[in-house]
């Protein structure tokens, strides 16, 4: 391996395409390797490399010629990664798959049922699989003649030659045999007709089929990995307003300078980092913390790209733009997370370097060994072909693509989405599930959980007034009182007057009482003094992890409200359930310690160093899970925010709740549809059980051909038998993943 110097250290990301197989990454990495200076890392599943290389000695541009001249093609991902090759290509690849679909149904029922066969019907089943095996096949026969070049071969190489060998056999008995001379179906029996007598135009047309299936929805799979990043960026603002010569004025986001003077209005993002120099209000800080409660800014305060303005108008003087912005670094984050996942490694692709090499030299060697014994072209020609048609990977084709399909299904009616392979390999090993709190354990709302009234003070009094005066206000808090109070006393009084204070609080006249809601330090402000009692349950709340608010009347504190972020009624359950599976919970929140604490308790999560983390900002969060990772566990991440994407990305296995943002459910291989925690050991069983059964069928379609080829090389298996043996593998890798339809629940 070439030495990167440190001191000329550069690094680029590139996009690969041409690849089919892993066999094609391994190519390419060992290609880049060889340059001098240079450290790559190709990852198949998302068709990237990652390439450390010394600057001083290789440029970017020899990288994409050195993969450009192995054979496939490469180019420099940018910051807005749009796939539009990919876009093509699965367009291509599905109208490949419905013609091969619509010609290849005739031929087989041509060629399998005996009341269809009618005068001459060989000649339609030849112009029938003629686009099929030609067209159709094509991706097959262009990776085979590219190996072909560079000297080496792939699972293509042998669809490709089967496919070939298949079609041309079935041409030559069908122009220069007898194939028309004889009743095809007699070709059933062992030692009846010549090999010239029979065609195989369904054996090259159904492995056309079954392998386009295979490669489309893998392709399907592949296209999602961009759009994570894509989802993130698109949630950043697209303009800022921006103070020049003494004028506001409108320029787009990205030409924002550090030091400009930003104006931000109610309900626009935030352009920058920055630093507020004018302005009071509230910020919705869910988008980058996931946390419901909207954060209180004033001057002096630092704020971030990205997050939205509630209400009062707030000038930022810009600190960080750019690529510098909290936001792109988050952007950032999960592209390296998602470019460094592991690639999955196929059973089939891990074997096609000895399986595809062995399988011609046995036809080489059957067809040389009945030459020398008897002399017999035509024994020697049909044996040869029943040894390729035998190996060729028909079941292969079927194996993952039917086990995902059923397996989808199946998680579909449990409400659960499952992204692709990757995650069904990585489910396997898992023994930590990593939880966010805001929306995943919890339910991502404030409600009022408690109502301190002082003495003299009834309940109803309290809701009804605090109730009335927050009916004026959009903050989440202020409508989870009114939800609370409307709940439980219907109609609520009429407001003659309201006034917002932002950062503050809310004020407001009921007939002839003025009533004020608020937090503690709004009261110290406006020198009004906390009874005692008000005193202890505003310090009883803070020890349960709960926000509180005072309310007032009669110039006098009444009343203590207590709300909180509830955990979700089914979370406990679900924790206790991944206990039994030998998984260990970790909860993982922004929030600080004693709120943390409390939530972890009640749904049964130990609150040791090592189960929960607390106050973790978006980066940290990514931080954390590849401690644990670095530490030998491995890890599934479940959480629902654009602050946890990198670190869904990170995780072996990420998990998003549905009711998340889009680009949490981007970011994860698996999305829990319904929201319902109890589905993640769900979805971690049900992937189990799909990864065992194409690790089944893959070693079956292997037993399968492999049993059956000494049969065909001694002879005592003709092609029709062949055909018939790889459509017996095919059935039973069908059967089998229709036994995922049986999976049930936990509960």
């Amino acid at each position: 391996m070439s030495v990167v110097s440190p001191d000329s250290l550069n690094e680029v990301e590139l996009s690969l395409q041409g690849m089919t197989c892993a066999a094609c990454a391994n190519r390419i990495e060992k290609t880049l390797n060889k340059l001098d200076g240079v450290e790559a890392a190709v990852n198949y599943a998302t068709e990237t490399a990652m390439v450390a290389f010394d600057k001083t000695m290789v440029s970017s541009d020899a990288l994409i010629k050195a993969v450009e001249k192995a054979g496939y093609g490469a180019a420099v991902v940018d910051d807005t990664p749009v796939d539009d090759d990919l876009d093509d290509r699965l367009r291509i690849a599905r109208i490949r798959l419905w013609v091969s679909l619509v010609f290849t149904v005739p031929v087989v029922l041509l060629s399998m049922v005996e009341a269809w066969q009618f005068h001459n019907w060989q000649w339609w089943a030849m112009a029938l699989s003629a686009p099929v095996v030609t067209w159709c096949a094509w991706p097959f026969h262009q990776t085979m003649l590219k190996n072909a070049r560079h000297g080496t071969s792939t699972m293509d190489t042998l669809i490709s030659v089967g496919i070939i060998a298949a079609t041309a056999w079935s041409v030559w008995a069908v122009v220069w045999g007898d194939a028309l001379s004889v009743h095809a179906m007699e070709g059933m029996s062992m030692g009846s007709g010549s090999g010239t007598s029979h065609v195989y135009f369904e054996v090259g047309a159904t492995v056309t089929l079954f392998i386009l299936i295979g490669r489309y929805l893998e392709m399907r799979a592949k296209h999602s990995a961009g759009d994570a990043l894509r989802s993130l960026l698109a949630l950043g603002a697209k303009y800022a307003t921006v103070i020049r010569d003494g004028e506001e004025v409108s320029i787009p986001a990205s030409v924002v300078r550090e030091g400009d003077l930003v104006v931000v209005r109610p309900g626009e993002k935030v352009a920058a980092d920055g630093e507020v120099v004018e302005g009071t209000s509230s910020l919705d800080m869910s988008m980058m913390t996931g946390e419901s409660v909207p954060v209180d800014v004033t001057v002096g305060d630092i704020v971030t790209s990205a997050t939205v303005n509630l209400n009062g108008r707030l000038v930022v003087r810009a600190t960080r733009v750019g690529g510098e912005t909290t936001f792109a670094r988050m952007a950032k984050l999960v592209r390296d997370a998602q470019a460094t996942k592991a690639p999955v490694q196929k059973v089939a692709d891990k074997v096609s370097s000895v399986f595809v090499p062995v399988v011609f030299a046995i036809s080489a060697v059957t067809l040389a060994v009945w030459l020398f014994i008897d002399s017999d072209v035509s024994k020697a020609f049909v044996a040869a072909v029943s040894v390729l048609i035998i190996a060729c990977p028909c079941a292969l084709g079927l194996a993952t693509p039917t086990a995902l399909m059923v397996g989808s299904g199946r998680a579909a009616q449990m409400g659960i989405v499952i992204k692709g392979i990757d995650v069904l390999q990585s489910t396997r090993r898992i023994d930590t599930v990593v939880l966010d709190k805001t929306g995943t354990v919890t339910t991502g709302a404030m409600n009022v959980v408690n109502v301190f009234v002082a003495d003299g003070v009834s309940r109803d009094d309290a809701l009804r007034f605090a109730g009335a005066v927050e009916k004026g206000s959009e903050h989440p808090i202020a409508r989870a009182i009114v939800t609370a109070a409307e709940k439980e006393l219907g109609t609520l009084p009429a407001l003659d007057e309201f006034e917002s204070l932002p950062g503050v609080g809310a004020t407001g006249r009921i007939g002839g009482v003025i009533v004020s809601i608020g937090r503690e330090e709004s009261f110290a402000q406006r020198m009004i003094i906390l009874p005692t009692s008000i005193r202890e349950a505003l310090n009883a709340s803070r020890e349960l992890g709960q926000t509180a608010v005072v309310v007032s009347w009669d110039s006098a504190a009444k009343a203590v409200i207590s709300l909180a972020d509830q955990p979700k009624p089914t979370s406990a359950e679900a924790i206790a359930t991944l206990k039994v599976m030998g998984l260990a919970p970790v909860l993982l929140t922004g929030d600080n310690v004693v709120t943390a604490k409390a939530i972890a308790e009640s749904v049964g999560i130990d609150t040791d160093e090592h189960h929960l983390y607390a106050g973790v900002m978006p980066d940290e969060k990514v931080a954390v899970v590849r401690e644990l990772q670095e530490r030998g566990y491995a890890v599934a991440m479940v959480g629902d925010g654009v602050n946890d994407a990198a670190a869904l990305t990170q995780a072996d296995v990420g998990i998003a709740m549905g009711g998340g943002t889009d680009v949490a459910m981007q970011a994860s291989d698996l999305t829990i549809v319904n929201g319902d925690l109890r589905s993640v050991p769900d979805a971690i069983r049900l992937s189990r059980a799909t990864l065992r059964t194409i690790r089944t069928n893959v070693f079956w379609a292997f037993a399968y051909n492999v049993a059956a080829i000494p049969l065909a090389a001694s002879g005592r298996m003709n092609p029709m038998w062949a055909g018939l043996a790889m459509a017996s593998s095919s059935v039973f890798v069908v059967t089998n993943s229709l036994r995922l339809r049986r999976v049930k629940l936990a509960r």
